[in-house]
């Protein structure tokens, strides 16, 4: 039997799959596949970084590590659903709730002390931020919304904001002694095993990181943010949001960039609340409490310090809101601001729905309002300023005439670029950092400060290969212009742009319209194609693959959830993911209160068809390619029909989403002719589902509206989840029969 392994992973996603996963394995045992899970969870993760320590009756598989295999193997056919990238506070949570769970597990040290915490907290640090698509994505991304979706948000329109000239609404970003501006690159003339070195100003010599593998070709790039430029950056974005009467909003990725960005995030926490720094920041320190983690957990953590302490850390708070800019926020209701939790707001996906709520953001009193967003890094926040600006001269777009922006993206073999997480350096004096080949040469080097951020990334040449034919093959498939987002006076894309110029060479471009474009020179041309109903393929690092896969799906279709998401692995396999667009703890929290679940399985859906299809073609399974083409057009009808989830508790949820699937997807089988007996089998069915309707629509319906109990939030206990989302036995009974 052929198998597809079907990722369980958290949240949202993990509830829906509950629902989803017994329908389509009773449709896909119809074509002799098997649908396997494997635990990629944060829970999952984390226990198993301690397998070695558990009892054996608490000992989780890897799955993680066995997928990162099986990934690179020609038989590989994974179904990837969006997973929690934990940040510190995230993981917290979900070592609480296991260790209430019975597990053994040691609390996550902030500052390690012993042998034991150390060794804890590698473990820990194991799980952290993006520990899941570097393993999985053996390929490059090709994201483009199917055909179907693009259709349906042209005949039923998400809602726009309104843009106004007027509009202050702008982004700010450093542009000097950043990231970009200090980068410094070089392609490795042969393989090789570097040192990253330290020398303080005062003092000898220290290895940061040694052993490195590079391979020839390999693109090695180092770079550094001065602290003392940030800060005087951010100081100044305080005021200027202060003076224009604007929302303060911070867009970083601290969940990705798991070392560098909650630093970044605790150093806006400092500037907006500089006074409370100023006044508590020793005793604050000593209590344990960080701006790296934000607001909420220094407002959390206040019983450690003494009551006269608390009380004056309170009016520090209270004195920045009222003496400072209104901070964008979160939850008005909660009064969660921008500033609370460091993974609350995640750029590439907090900034296309700013642009498309008319450039605004919720305040305090839950009302839109022009926003500064700080993006300090200046790599690509001229993309956004591009779109902003081109909002405010030309208005909202059309989503019923807009053309659509697919991307074909650098991501293979952990193309880097940014997240290298084991080799970002806080540093704590000045000095020298120095990166050496094993000859003891320096490739390149630069003077750091105490707290400056220094990191270095690594792109290897196979993949870049892989990646410039899939964006030639895109091309040529779609008959679309394709724009390389690589940037002459940027270093690390100057060294891509001479490998891309070589690499044209070997395929066959003649007829088509392909171009190297600075990031904003490309986002510019791409909105302009859009306006005009024009397709344009971004072809784009592993960053702007990140910010491009959620800011055009969200301006065109209203998600990023929707998009069509296939990594054709290097070596033959296929890894499907389910769309962008995070696993939505919102979601679960309204399951939760009202057993509601608006989660949309569409990306679900959208991936398990080309699943299906890459079975059909890799196995020559021509009944897994009737699922396929089913599958497809019950998608299909689902949109046209209205049955995706709605919002409010009352309104079809994700589970009766599924049922309407099942149904449609009977009947597309009922009716099809490539495989008469296969259409005799499911006929029954597919009449039993209709003739139900009425009914299962309404045991699905009766649950919603009180709490459910699924005893965990990162950890809940299986059966109840299952209980909680197959509430219906009339559907439930259905399916067993088709799975028999």
């Amino acid at each position: 039997m052929s198998k597809i392994i079907y990722t369980f992973t958290d949240e949202a996603p993990m509830l829906a799959t509950a629902s989803l996963l017994p329908i389509v394995r009773a449709y896909a045992g119809t074509a002799g596949v098997e649908l396997e899970t494997r635990d990629i969870s944060l829970a999952g993760r984390i226990l198993a970084a301690f397998n070695d320590v558990l009892p054996e009756d608490q000992r989780h598989d890897d799955a993680l590590a066995e997928l990162g295999q099986m990934v690179k193997t020609p038989e590989a056919n994974v179904i990837k659903l969006p997973n929690i990238s934990a940040s510190v506070p995230q993981l917290r949570a979900a070592i609480t709730e296991l260790q209430a769970a019975g597990y053994d597990l040691p609390d996550y040290p902030d500052e390690p002390k012993t042998d034991a915490e150390k060794d804890a907290k590698a473990r820990y640090d194991s799980v952290k931020g993006s520990a899941v698509n570097p393993v999985l994505r053996e390929g490059n991304s090709d994201r483009r919304a199917p055909k179907a979706v693009k259709n349906y948000a042209k005949q039923f329109p998400h809602s726009m904001g309104e843009w106004s000239k007027d509009s202050k609404s702008a982004v700010a970003t450093m542009g000097e002694n950043d990231f970009r501006s200090n980068e410094k690159s070089v392609t490795m003339p042969a393989d090789d095993e570097l040192t990253i070195e330290f020398t303080p100003a005062s003092g000898e010599p220290s290895t940061l990181k040694q052993g490195l593998k590079v391979l020839e070709g390999e693109v090695v790039d180092g770079t550094f943010m001065s602290a003392k430029a940030l800060d005087e950056f951010l100081a100044a974005q305080v005021k200027r949001a202060k003076d224009e009467g604007i929302l303060f909003s911070a867009h970083l990725k601290a969940t990705m960039m798991k070392v560098s960005d909650p630093v970044i995030f605790g150093h806006v926490v400092k500037a907006y609340f500089a006074d409370l720094f100023e006044k508590y920041g020793e005793q604050l320190e000593a209590a344990g409490l960080s701006a790296n983690n934000g607001l909420a957990a220094i407002e959390a953590g206040l019983d450690k310090l003494d009551a006269e302490t608390a009380a004056g850390v309170k009016k520090a708070i209270a004195d920045a809101y009222e003496n400072g800019p209104d901070v964008a926020m979160v939850n008005s209701a909660k009064g969660v601001t921008n500033l609370h939790v460091p993974s609350d707001v995640i750029v590439d996906a907090s900034m296309p729905a700013m642009i498309r709520t008319s450039g605004q953001m919720w305040n305090k009193d839950d009302q839109t309002q022009d926003a500064l967003a700080i993006i300090p890094d200046s790599s690509y926040a001229g993309v956004y300023q591009a779109v902003i600006d081109d909002c405010k001269a030309n208005g909202a777009y059309d989503p019923t005439t807009m053309g659509t922006v697919p991307n074909v993206g650098l991501m293979a073999q952990k193309a880097e670029e940014y997240g290298s997480h084991d080799k970002t350096f806080i540093l704590e004096e000045a000095g020298t950092v120095a990166v050496k080949n094993s000859a003891g040469e320096t490739l390149f080097s630069h003077e750091v400060e105490a707290g400056d951020i220094w990191r270095a990334c690594q792109t290897k040449d196979v993949p870049v290969q892989d990646w410039v034919k899939l964006a030639v093959t895109r091309a040529r498939a779609s008959q679309t212009p394709a724009v390389f987002w690589l940037d002459e006076t940027r270093a690390h894309d100057r060294e891509l742009i001479a490998k891309v110029e070589t690499y044209l060479k070997d395929h066959d471009t003649e007829g088509l319209d392909l171009r190297i474009m600075s990031p904003v020179e490309a986002a510019k041309l791409s909105v302009e194609r859009i306006r005009r109903g024009e397709d344009t393929i971004s072809v784009t690092g592993n960053v702007l693959r990140d910010y491009n896969t959620d800011l055009f799906p969200i301006l065109e279709l209203g998600t990023s959830a929707k998009m069509l998401s296939v990594v054709p692995l290097i070596n033959g396999g296929g890894l499907f993911e389910t769309g962008a667009g995070g696993s939505a703890p919102k979601h679960v929290q309204q399951l939760l209160e009202e057993n509601h679940l608006r989660w949309d399985s569409l990306g679900e859906f959208l991936a398990l068809a080309v699943s299906f299809e890459h079975e059909a073609t890799t196995n020559d399974n021509a009944r897994a390619q009737v699922l396929a083409d089913t599958l497809d057009a019950a998608t299909g009808t689902l949109l046209t029909e209205g049955k995706s989830p709605k919002r409010k508790v009352g309104e079809i949820d994700n589970r009766g989403s599924h049922f309407y699937l099942a149904l449609y997807w009977a009947q597309e089988l009922a009716k099809q002719t490539a495989d008469q007996p296969l259409a005799d089998a499911v006929a029954p069915i597919a009449t039993e589902l209709a003739e139900n309707e009425e009914k299962i629509v309404a045991e699905l319906a009766d649950v919603q509206g009180s709490p459910v109990d699924i005893a965990g939030y990162y950890f809940p206990n299986v059966a109840k989840v299952s209980e909680a989302m197959r509430p219906s036995a009339t559907l439930n009974a259905i399916m067993d029969k088709l799975a028999k």
